[in-house]
């Protein structure tokens, strides 16, 4: 795999127009993901907007990084990767179907990281191909975190599966999500993707609505564990239906053998559900 170490961040208002020609370019599908991982080094927490993102998210104000925090860290790396030209998809159009974090220790303020970055594991999915963009901060030689995005590229696919209609659960707690967490979220993610802005930009690919960021919908479910986590745990999600903003949604968590299990439930529709294990 080839090396690639980057000097400084790479800037997400010069990616966002990147995206959009690509977008409208509509390159054809490739049948492999480049061989190359980004390489930051050097990477040191702003505690303002450490402070920012906890606010949005509805995490306590500490110097101890939420387990979504350091997605914010790879993002920059994340876009720089799926916007090059040999990458197989245009970045506009691909669904975020799951997510899994793995924190191997707590990470704090002033610690310096090394973010890397890297695609693989191209593979069939019923409703057309999925990959993993593998994102992972190391302080020292000490692997910290490490976190699998899996994207769906919609097309002819392998296949469909029925799955049963199950009946949502009685909730915990209601989130009353705000119309404008999407913009609220892009601030202090970077995320400016016009589906999550706006209802008249997400009515343009197919939105009746602006939609919650899926990571925004993870940390603040991963935000009502605030103090019952061990310090080394995997929190694992799929997104169903997106949350269409504003919105009124149910939270429901259990305890399971593992560790925590939870659902998240807009009227009849499944948004999310996960599970937290300790390692």
């Amino acid at each position: 795999m080839a090396i690639r170490e980057l000097d400084s961040t790479p800037s997400l208002a010069t990616l966002y127009p990147k995206a959009l020609l690509g977008g409208v370019l509509r390159k054809p599908a490739g049948d492999s993901l480049p061989d190359t991982e980004l390489v930051r080094t050097g990477v040191v927490v702003d505690p303002a907007h450490l402070a920012a993102y906890n606010t949005v998210c509805g995490f306590r104000l500490s110097d101890e990084l939420p387990a979504t925090y350091p997605h914010m860290l790879a993002f920059p790396l994340q876009m720089a990767l799926m916007t090059e030209p040999g990458f197989p998809f245009p970045l506009l159009g691909m669904v975020h179907v799951a997510n899994r974090i793995t924190q191997h220790r707590a990470l704090r303020i002033g610690e310096p990281l090394t973010v890397r970055v890297r695609a693989e594991n191209l593979r069939p999915h019923e409703k057309g191909r999925q990959f993993d963009v593998v994102s992972e901060a190391w302080a020292g030689d000490h692997l910290a975190w490490s976190d699998v995005s899996t994207y769906l590229r919609r097309g002819a696919g392998s296949g469909s599966s029925r799955r049963d209609q199950l009946a949502p659960p009685t909730p915990d707690a209601i989130w009353r999500v705000p119309g404008d967490i999407g913009r609220r979220y892009a601030e202090v993610s970077g995320d400016r993707n016009p589906i999550h802005l706006h209802p008249l930009t997400a009515r343009l690919f197919g939105f009746p609505r602006a939609i919650a960021h899926g990571m925004w919908t993870k940390a603040h479910a991963l935000a009502a564990f605030e103090g019952r986590l061990p310090e080394a745990f995997t929190v694992d999600v799929r997104f169903k239906q997106p949350v269409l903003l504003p919105a009124k949604a149910g939270f429901t968590s259990w305890s399971t053998p593992e560790g925590w299990a939870f659902e998240l439930w807009s009227g009849s529709k499944p948004n999310l559900e996960g599970t937290i294990s300790s390692l």
